[in-house]
């Protein structure tokens, strides 16, 4: 069967749906640490997942590095990725706060979520997301903090590893820092009380996605380029640009698909452009409405059904 993109699973509250992928970036400021020892890491992983489930969305593959962290995920809906998103930022920022004792610590973060529309766009952020490791100066598959080797690894959990569901509820407190119902989640914990990530990721859906072949893996994640990925989900997202820039870019975009100028566009064609626009960019429906020569009603009502409607996105 060839690899759904869009697919079925049971989430979290057990009810089984069609969810859709989404990554998830963390991003810190320069003089702003997420992780400066093993256990700002492991909490942070650990909120990773922890968020995930209690939000009702799947962690597909996860890293976290010193002042950001990424993540893929499946998820019903925007809505749903976003507010994982926003807890991770809100539950880490919390720990940071009363371990280290300094106010709104992530309060200049940024958390980005974009909707992975494309099997090629999908396939390069999973393989970005490990890739990741180098920065740290270590190979990928050394790299702690990354679920990198749950990856092709058919769920194989350590003999002695800890069904989580098992501990005590003050343990689960103690270990996940969380007073989340974690009753039912299928995840294991190793001696050391680190998060067995073969136990906790849908690692079949990336293994789906490289058709079951590690080796598509790798050479995806070493023909990666890294910096124009870096730009287009975590940096370029994040730029405000003004109007006569926002106008280029359009310009540029019109002229690419359609070979037209913006004055030439038909109505669907420049609903098309807003739509990629809005999942790419840092803008407002005032500037999207203003450059797309569109009513600003226009704008707001395309944003809020596609916000309901992924599903038409991911099938254009």
């Amino acid at each position: 069967m060839p690899f759904q993109r869009i697919t079925l699973r049971e989430l979290p509250d057990g009810t089984v749906t069609k969810v859709y992928p989404f990554h998830i970036s963390l991003e810190g400021m320069e003089s702003v640490l997420l992780c400066r020892d093993d256990e700002d890491f492991d909490v942070m992983q650990k909120y990773f997942h922890v968020c995930s489930w209690v939000n009702n969305t799947i962690v597909i593959i996860d890293i976290e590095m010193s002042n950001h962290g990424h993540l893929a995920l499946l998820a019903e809906s925007m809505e749903a990725a976003v507010r994982t998103g926003e807890a991770i930022k809100k539950n880490h920022s919390q720990y940071l706060t009363h371990k280290y004792g300094e106010s709104r610590t992530l309060s200049r973060s940024s958390v980005k979520v974009l909707y992975l529309d494309s099997d090629k766009y999908l396939r390069n952020a999973l393989a970005y997301i490990p890739r990741n490791a180098l920065d740290a100066g270590c190979r990928i598959e050394d790299y702690r903090w990354s679920s990198y080797n749950a990856m092709f690894s058919r769920g194989h959990a350590d003999t002695h590893a800890i069904p989580v569901r098992a501990l005590t509820r003050r343990d689960k407190e103690s270990f996940f820092h969380t007073h989340a119902d974690l009753s039912r989640v299928p995840w294991k914990i190793g001696t050391n009380g680190l998060l067995l990530p073969e136990t906790a990721c849908d690692h079949k859906y990336l293994e789906d996605a490289f058709l079951g072949d590690q080796a598509f893996f790798l050479r995806t994640i070493g023909g990666l380029n890294y910096a124009e990925m870096h730009e287009r989900i975590v940096e370029g997202p994040r730029t405000r640009h003004n109007d006569a820039t926002f106008h280029i870019t359009i310009s540029d975009i019109a002229e690419k698909w359609f070979a037209k100028d913006i004055q030439c566009l038909n109505r669907e064609q420049k609903f098309r452009i807003l739509m990629h626009l809005h999942r790419t960019c840092n803008t407002t429906p005032a500037q999207l409405a203003r450059c797309l020569q569109m009513k600003r009603d226009e704008v707001e009502n395309a944003i809020r059904m596609s916000r309901h409607s992924i599903s038409a996105q991911g099938n254009k």
